[in-house]
């Protein structure tokens, strides 16, 4: 398939909701535009979109499940917090571009894709038909900052959040909301980076949490050790990288029936791509040979852990590696584009088990180039990865300076980031 054209004209971004469990429930993508003075074509922007995340085909519902805190004041968020079931995975779409937004409240797109409006939009009566139109087909609709004023009586059921940034938080501006406003509107804390940021954004009365928390000072042995998997894995990354026969390699996978069936779901993953159904290892090693089945036991490395501290450092590592195979998709080899998912799984994993890499990397093998990447932070992949963590941050400027040190196109960028988001959802 084609890459849109649309894509070229856009700089991407994206984080992830997290909620009150620490775990993940939503995606958001932050869309910058290239060129201020282009023309906007959302409706291009989001058929591109629909392919990664597509309306439903049936009736089936999920919700984001977001709960106020106990304490709250009567009324608050209690009673709105649950965003309304949407179909098909939720996306929260923030536009940084009033023009763009504009065009995209006219194409009304459908209820799974949550719009973030910002206050100053909301207050302004030429949108409000838009709005409320779009809260008549079931969208759930953001209010992006703490409004200054009560919002418009017809308006305020179209929304179910506002967003308030962690900075503002802290200053205290968005601790004493207007009347109208608190009793009926919960809040998602957004710029969260670290892990003790997203327990106090909690503390605090959010009720989720948008942005990355896993920017922590490293520190050694802070994490808890992971299950028993931990060992089975590394162990059969030790046995995979000597080529060892099948029935060794099968003898230590008995040894956690639990994580074979986690195994053999991720190669029948729609992500995977194969032909026929995977049904035991030994037809899994025939089907991909030895250094495959390697960067499948890098993800179950990266996942072993029972912290559920860190279930979005275990989301960011999926996403980095399949993210850093699909920049080098056209242009590599089947070996880099192995060893480059496995640079972006394994990227986090000094926090994940509370170990630094140059130790890490003594009792699990890695290739030449992650090992440069990620203990000396230099090499041919440290160029992508920084790509990477720029386009987890969503600043405009970084995310082009990035591309640009990586020789990667926004068009290509933009494209891959997109694949591998797909491809993460039929991880997840």
């Amino acid at each position: 398939m084609s890459t849109p054209a649309i894509l070229g004209q856009l700089v991407l971004g994206h984080s992830p909701l997290i909620a009150r469990d620490r775990s993940v429930i939503a995606t958001r993508l932050t869309v910058f535009p290239e060129k201020r003075d282009e023309s906007p074509d959302a409706a291009a922007l989001l058929q591109a979109l629909m392919h990664v995340w597509p309306a439903p085909a049936d009736a089936a519902t999920i919700s984001l499940n977001l709960r106020a805190m106990p304490g709250q004041a009567p009324g608050a968020a209690a009673d709105a917090a649950p965003v309304a079931p949407t179909k098909a995975t939720p996306l929260t779409l923030n536009i940084a571009s009033e023009p763009w937004l504009r065009a995209m409240l006219a194409v009304q797109p459908p209820p799974h894709v949550m719009l973030e409006v910002p206050a100053f939009m909301v207050g302004d009566p030429v949108h409000a038909a838009a709005l409320q139109a779009l809260h008549a087909a079931g969208s759930a609709l953001i209010v992006k900052g703490r409004p200054v004023t009560e919002l418009p009586r017809e308006l305020l059921p179209c929304f179910r959040h506002s967003l308030i940034d962690a900075a503002e938080d802290r200053r205290g501006g968005g601790s004493q909301p207007p009347e109208g406003v608190a009793r009926r509107i919960s809040h998602i804390q957004v710029g969260v980076r670290t892990l003790a940021e997203l327990d106090a954004a909690f503390a605090r009365g959010a009720v989720g949490v948008l942005g990355w928390p896993i920017e922590d000072e490293f520190r050694r042995g802070s994490v808890q050790a992971g299950g028993p998997d931990l060992a089975v894995v590394t162990e059969l990354i030790k046995r995979v990288d000597r080529e060892e026969p099948v029935d060794k390699l099968e003898a230590v996978l008995k040894n956690d029936p639990q994580l074979a069936f986690r195994l053999i779901r991720y190669l029948n993953s729609a992500a995977f791509g194969l032909s026929v159904e995977v049904s035991s290892f030994q037809h899994a090693l025939m089907m991909l040979g030895y250094q495959k089945l390697k960067r499948w036991l890098a993800l179950l490395l990266a996942s072993s852990s029972k912290d559920p501290q860190m279930k979005p450092a275990m989301f960011a590592a999926v996403r980095r590696g399949l993210l850093m195979e699909e920049l080098v998709r056209h242009s590599a080899d089947d070996e880099m584009r192995g060893e480059m998912f496995i640079c972006g799984v394994f990227s986090l994993l000094d926090r994940m088990l509370g170990q630094d890499f140059a130790t890490l990397f003594e009792s699990v093998p890695v290739p030449d180039r992650v090992q440069q990447a990620l203990v000396a932070g230099g090499g041919p992949f440290h160029p992508y990865l920084q790509l990477v963590r720029a386009m987890e941050q969503g600043v405009r400027g970084d995310i082009r300076d990035a591309a640009d040190t990586a020789f990667v196109s926004l068009t290509e960028a933009n494209a891959a980031l997109l694949r591998a988001l797909a491809s993460a959802r039929e991880l997840d």
